[in-house]
């Protein structure tokens, strides 16, 4: 395949579509119950107006950053997902090296097709993160975190929003059922389980259903990575995670897949970054599309943003060329974004340059 002939990463998932097995493609398209979250995420980012300035020197457009303390070409990142052998056979380690090539982290799921492991000797000196989900049992958890430690991650996401799974519709049309997870081959954790109920078979979601704010101090005593809370939607609860010593917070709905009737993320950034107020680092996921969705959410106030689904799309076309693909297209979009709206720097976007949201 011809990926030049690609210029927008929305063209990613049709073919993907037609390169997947159907419940697979659902699994990761999907969202929860009616999905009106799904649909809202990849809108909200658009009812935001650009406003820019113009007559300044943008000759010269730097979009590199820093994440998490670690550099990266342009302010994205990679959200965690599972399984991405579900859309490609080179799964995690080919969604990383194209990550690597394209200069931003990635960030590997607890519930991956690939271990700790495997990610990290196929690419030793990339930027990678890793996404925890706390198991039933402390001390599992606890390796995980140990594993990661060890393997050089550089950042530890904790998931918070995930105490049970979300109604996902079409997982139950499908019986969906997870494949074999890589951190887990040499075990069978009472976590992931299958179970019938009501005619349909699925797989238990990891047991954190009992995990509290007093917990955290615990986990984060486990190593020295930076600590992050993903899944927060709410002022008072990203308050809560500055009052805990977090080093930043990722404002996520889980990819609209947990509960539906939340709001967009795009549309609680502004109210998190004031409540955080400088105290940590804040980025957002959720529907980013397009180089203008990023620019929308740095003005907003965030750090930098997760990509997720359009990269899992790449890599089902074309693996990690296609993630590589998918990802030089976002940042040349985001160079453009910066150059019209009169920005240089990184640094230099803010909430001046955009408005309120727009009513159409």
């Amino acid at each position: 395949m011809e990926l030049d002939h690609i210029v927008a990463i929305a063209e990613f998932e049709p073919l993907a579509r037609q390169a997947m097995a159907p419940a697979a493609y659902d699994y990761i398209a999907g969202g929860s119950w009616d999905e009106l979250t799904l649909a809202d995420n990849d809108v909200a980012w658009a009812r935001h107006r650009l406003r820019p300035r113009v007559l300044v020197d943008v000759s010269e457009v730097d979009p590199a950053t820093r994440l998490l303390g670690h550099a990266a070409a342009f302010p994205v990142a990679t959200a965690p997902m599972a399984v991405h052998g579900l859309a490609h056979p080179d799964a995690e380690i080919g969604t990383a090296r194209g990550a690597a090539t394209a200069g931003v982290p990635f960030t590997m799921s607890t519930m991956s097709s690939c271990s700790i492991e495997e990610v990290a000797a196929a690419v030793p000196d990339a930027t990678r993160w890793f996404q925890l989900y706390t198991q039933a049992d402390r001390g599992q958890t606890r390796e995980l975190v140990q594993r990661a430690a060890a393997a050089g991650y550089g950042a530890l996401l904790v998931t918070v929003d995930l105490p049970i799974l979300g109604y996902r519709e079409r997982d139950r049309r499908h019986g969906f059922e997870l494949p074999t997870l890589g951190n887990f081959a040499t075990a069978d954790p009472p976590t992931h389980r299958d179970v019938v109920a009501e005619g349909y078979e699925r797989l238990e979601t990891p047991a954190h259903a009992s995990l509290q704010w007093s917990d955290l101090e615990v986990i984060r005593g486990w190593s020295s990575m930076p600590f992050v809370l993903k899944g927060i939607l709410t002022a008072e609860d990203a308050r809560l995670a500055v009052e805990h010593g977090v080093d930043a917070i990722v404002v996520s709905n889980h990819g609209a897949r947990q509960l539906d009737r939340v709001a967009a993320t795009a549309d609680v950034l502004p109210e998190i970054v004031a409540a955080v107020d400088g105290r940590c680092e804040v980025l957002v996921d959720g529907g980013i599309r397009r180089g203008l969705d990023i620019a929308v959410a740095l003005a907003l106030g965030a750090s930098g943003v997760l990509v997720g689904r359009p990269l899992l799309w790449a890599l089902a076309t074309a693996g990690a060329a296609g993630v590589e693909r998918a990802l030089a297209i976002l940042r040349e979009e985001f160079e453009i974004a910066m150059a019209l709206l009169g920005v240089a720097d990184v640094g230099d976007l803010t909430r001046s340059h955009v408005g309120g949201p727009s009513a159409t």
